[in-house]
Formats: C-alpha cells, structure tokens, sequence
C-alpha cells in the first residue's frame, strides 16, 4: 500500500461503525497498547463511538473505502491544563504498516493541534520500538516512563511519556 493513495480526514458520527470495527480490531490484536479492553468496548452501542468524536478530534486513514488507521487528540479542559493535548488512540492495521500511514495519520493530528494546544503528549508502551522512533523522528521527546503502567493477562507493560512542544521557545 501506497501512503500517497491513503485520505486522512477527521472522523464524523456517520464513520461510527467503521471506527467501531478498526478499534476492537486494535483492541483484539495489541491488547498491551490501549488502556481500554476488547471486553468493555465490544459490549458498547454503536452510539457510545459516534460520541467520542464530540469529546476528541479522531483522525481516520482511508485508503477507497477502508478504514486503516485512526488516531485521536484529547485537549484537555481546565484553565490550567488546556494548553496540553494527548495523541491517543493510535492504531493502523498490519496491512497498512510500513507503508508511511501511521506518520501521515501523527502529522495530521500535530496539524491540526498547532492552532489548538502548545504541547502534544502520548504514551507508547516501552516494547513498541517501531512507534517510539517514529514518534522521535516528528519530534516528540522522551521525558520519562511510567513503569507497570498497564497490566494484560498478568503482565505488567511500561510505558514511555513523550511530548512535542508546539511553542517552542
């Protein structure tokens, strides 16, 4: 797959069910990466999707008709905080891997950040190589770990803190 044949555009309600169908997907396969279960949100309406994209920006990469990848940025609310956002959510489906989606899906997200928030955020579980240096090379910056910070099947994951000041000094 090319990533110069992939759209990526921010999700509407009436992308609900594909969205649905690519999460649990990311859900079942990468249980370790995500905070959320496969269990909890299979159990979910329809409705309980099309309404995370009232609450979030959810980027969505289409290649025709297919749904391939998505990516969200949470903005926090707060006086004190809402200069801050969290890439969350990041998923591309193995046949869309190494195919440059997933940095076009992060850059769209920075994009539309830059107007929004000052500092971008993630976390990465600390085993997931491939996205830690891609998130390096946007720019993001590690800035510390928090250890045992999800637990799946009795294993405990470590995930790295990464940040990209958009307002750089």
């Amino acid at each position: 797959m090319d990533a110069a044949q992939v759209q990526i555009r921010r999700l509407v309600p009436a992308d609900a069910a594909l969205y649905r169908d690519i999460r649990l997907e990311g859900l079942r396969s990468n249980p370790e990466a995500f905070g959320s279960t496969f269990e909890a949100e299979n159990a979910r309406p329809l409705t309980f999707f099309s309404e995370r994209f009232g609450g979030s920006a959810a980027f969505g990469a289409f290649h025709g008709s297919e749904l391939v990848g998505i990516a969200g940025l949470l903005i926090h609310e707060g006086q004190k905080e809402a200069h801050k956002g969290l890439l969350v959510g990041m998923y591309v489906r193995p046949s869309a891997r190494n195919a440059g989606v997933a940095r076009r899906l992060v850059e769209s997200i920075i994009e539309f950040a830059r107007d929004r928030v000052e500092l971008i955020q993630l976390s990465v579980v600390s085993e997931n190589e491939q996205a830690r240096r891609l998130y390096e090379h946007l720019g993001f910056v590690e800035y510390g770990i928090e250890k045992k910070a999800l637990k799946q099947d009795g294993r405990y994951y470590d995930e790295v803190l990464m940040a990209k000041d958009l307002k750089p000094d």
